[in-house]
């Protein structure tokens, strides 16, 4: 399977990974052939690409770290529990700690984690996936630090609900397209304290899980919010949590802006990284990000064209990739895979659609 910008997708093509809607219900299964209608139902949807299988494809295996299912049912219980909070003003922490624990285990149980994000979101249920994608990204992070499994779970208890502050935030800012006002962006900034508040006041809720609600958008160097705490001394998780929150919201469309490439969003936090982030913790963090993840279709040096297939942790940036489009931009017959560590004179360029 490889992944493509939804306005590459062509009648009959074959889906690669079942769609969801973001209550649950399948949208649109894998293996189906994509029609016409169904590309103008998925745009409606603002999702923006896809996975398929085609001929240059078929037999890329591209496996998320959590189970499909897991994901998506972390994804309902953020959702279940933001709307059950703006009702009743409480929520069920047994259901969080029982998604958690999963997570936990399914990850302590892949071994060599290496992560490529296959999450496919629409901008319009952003807060569900980005919360979920934050869990299992400071997780991930948590494991490489080797916290053991009680520290694991709070953190990771903090960074799924990190965002439950945004309950209290009148919508149409949270969804604004526009430039935030300035008295607009000082409200959305309340969401780390309102949402530090629903946490610590469940008992059921650890404090160092509740404190990663309020500190999660602190800054190493002290220019963060809504304490500007500098250094060590914002709380480990909340350090964990805050690299794990730009790098999904960076990787992400909203709906006031276009995504940036994965490469791009980690050149930028490596750069960042200097000032803004625990330096310790985020080289643990890039360590388990693939640069460019299996499936993605990459521009090389030479002009040709091809397809990552498989990853070389050691040197990231050098994957092992399937050429199918030559310089000359026409499709190859046969396809040529090259290891990016053993052709030094050949790099990529940049990502692309094919």
């Amino acid at each position: 399977m490889r992944k493509i910008s939804l306005e590459k997708c062509q009648e009959n093509m074959k889906l690669a990974k079942t769609i969801f809607t973001d209550d649950g219900r399948i949208l649109l299964s894998a293996g189906i052939a994509l029609k016409r209608s169904f590309i103008e139902r998925l745009k409606l949807c603002n999702l923006s690409e896809v996975y398929i299988d085609d001929e240059f494809s078929t037999d890329i295996e591209i496996n998320d770290v959590v189970d499909e299912r897991t994901r998506n049912e972390a994804k309902l219980l953020v959702k279940s529990v933001m709307e059950e909070y703006k009702v009743t003003q409480r929520f069920d922490a047994d259901r969080v700690k029982s998604v958690v624990n999963r997570i936990i285990d399914e990850l302590l149980y892949t071994r060599d984690i290496m992560v490529n994000l296959t999450d496919i979101k629409s901008s319009d249920d952003y807060t569900f996936s980005h919360s979920v994608n934050v869990c299992i990204l400071s997780l991930i992070t948590g494991i490489k630090l080797g916290l053991n499994q009680l520290r694991l779970k709070d953190l990771g208890i903090g960074a799924l609900m990190h965002d439950i502050g945004k309950t209290l935030i009148p919508k149409e800012i949270l969804n604004k397209a526009s430039k935030l006002t300035n008295e607009e962006f000082e409200q959305i900034k309340k969401h780390t304290i309102l949402g530090h508040e629903i946490l610590k006041t469940n008992r059921d809720i650890s404090i160092t899980s509740a404190h990663v609600a309020i500190a999660h958008h602190e800054r190493y160097d002290g220019s963060g919010y809504p304490l500007g705490t500098k250094g060590d001394n914002i709380h480990q998780f909340a350090r964990i949590v805050a690299i794990a929150d730009v790098y999904d919201a960076l990787s992400s469309d909203r709906v006031y802006r276009k995504k940036m490439k994965p490469h791009e969003v980690l050149e930028y936090m490596l750069t960042a990284g200097e000032v803004l982030f625990d330096r310790n913790i985020l080289e643990h963090f890039v360590r388990s990000i693939a640069i460019y993840s299996i499936g993605t279709s990459v521009v090389l040096n030479t002009g040709e064209r091809g397809i990552v297939v498989d990853v070389n942790r050691t040197f990231p940036t050098r994957p092992i990739v399937r050429v199918v489009i030559d310089a000359g931009g026409k499709r190859l017959a046969s396809f040529n895979e090259i290891d990016l560590t053993k052709r030094l004179n050949v790099f990529i360029e940049d990502t692309c659609d094919i």
